[in-house]
């Protein structure tokens, strides 16, 4: 069956909102909300095409389009590629030139609407941020110290990888960093490994690749809450974890190491073109490890990633 390709905007606001529209009856898919785009025309680019079909459907101008994930899947009577791209740049106001409803929603919300299969990759990737941010219990003493760092560089997404600490302190610690956390609009997640951590109350789980692979079904957690209700995570090293972990339905990865690391010296790098590799086989956001900074988000991102994870990075 052949390939449609698609190129597809999540076009974002200075808000932060996103602009979704309602898929015409007659379509495939019809009456479904989209994020908006078009097929790619013979001799275009997937970023030409959605320059195009941005201007023909709302009438602005892109100014700059960054990739954010590729989703390859298999309706019944339809192969589809989406190429979809972060539009946070743009001119002109928004309006309906083909007669199509269309709002600009909160991301929270976009789980309140019914998108086509093959979306829901693209909904996730919309609600995550570019950065994530691994809090590690090296010293016990500077975990609010590096936990306030992390928050004023504005990083919204973390993870709490506290493997030695006993369970009281990390009670403590958790009491005092999921308020602060609430209040900069960060999400906290609990790294697997520590002991009972499905009985914390935080925003969701990372799953070390070893209890990846030794689970048949995506967690629920906090204990007996829906599965959808809090993030998912899982750290993956190679294809089969990344298929294993797209199968469970977690909610994104983390791919590592990208380059070589301190910590690691003796494991053997992906590097980048392997990452790129890897990534294409998933249609889950990837985060990328090892060896990276901020300053790694436009390389990660041209190789398929969501973002940038580490560890020391945000604290220097």
């Amino acid at each position: 069956m052949k390939l449609l390709q698609v190129a597809v905007g999540v076009v974002k606001s200075t808000d932060g909102q996103v602009l979704i529209s309602l898929r015409d009856e007659s379509l495939h898919q019809g009456g479904l909300w989209e994020f908006p785009g078009g097929k790619i025309e013979s001799g275009e680019s997937a970023e030409e095409a959605l320059a195009r079909e941005l201007k023909e459907e709302l009438n602005i101008d892109v100014i700059k389009a960054t990739p954010l994930i590729t989703v390859k899947h298999q309706y019944p009577d339809l192969a589809v590629q989406l190429n979809v791209f972060l539009v946070e740049h743009f001119s002109g106001d928004a309006k309906s030139c083909e007669g199509q409803p269309f709002k600009w929603v909160n991301t929270g919300e976009l789980a309140n609407h019914a998108f086509p299969t093959a979306n829901r990759p693209i909904i996730t990737a919309a609600q995550l941020p570019p950065y994530y941010a691994i809090l590690d219990d090296v010293d016990e003493s500077q975990l609010l110290t590096n936990l306030h760092k992390i928050l004023i560089r504005g990083i919204k997404l973390i993870q709490l990888r506290l493997k030695t600490l006993h369970t009281d302190a990390i009670k403590n610690f958790i009491e005092q960093a999921y308020p602060l956390c609430k209040r900069q609009g960060a999400s906290l997640l609990i790294n697997s490994a520590v002991k009972n951590a499905e009985d914390f109350a935080v925003d969701g789980i990372h799953l070390t690749s070893r209890h990846l692979m030794s689970i048949t079904k995506r967690p629920a957690f906090p204990r007996g809450t829906s599965e959808q209700a809090h993030w998912v995570a899982a750290s993956c090293h190679n294809l089969p974890e990344l298929q294993h972990a797209q199968k469970i339905g977690v909610d994104f990865i983390v791919l590592a190491p990208v380059l070589a690391t301190k910590t690691h010296p003796e494991t053997e790098p992906l590097g980048w073109e392997q990452f790129a590799k890897l990534v294409s086989k998933t249609n889950l956001p990837v985060y990328a490890l090892g060896g990276l900074s901020e300053s790694s988000l436009d390389m990660t991102r041209q190789a398929g990633g969501q973002g940038v994870a580490a560890i020391r990075a945000f604290l220097e």
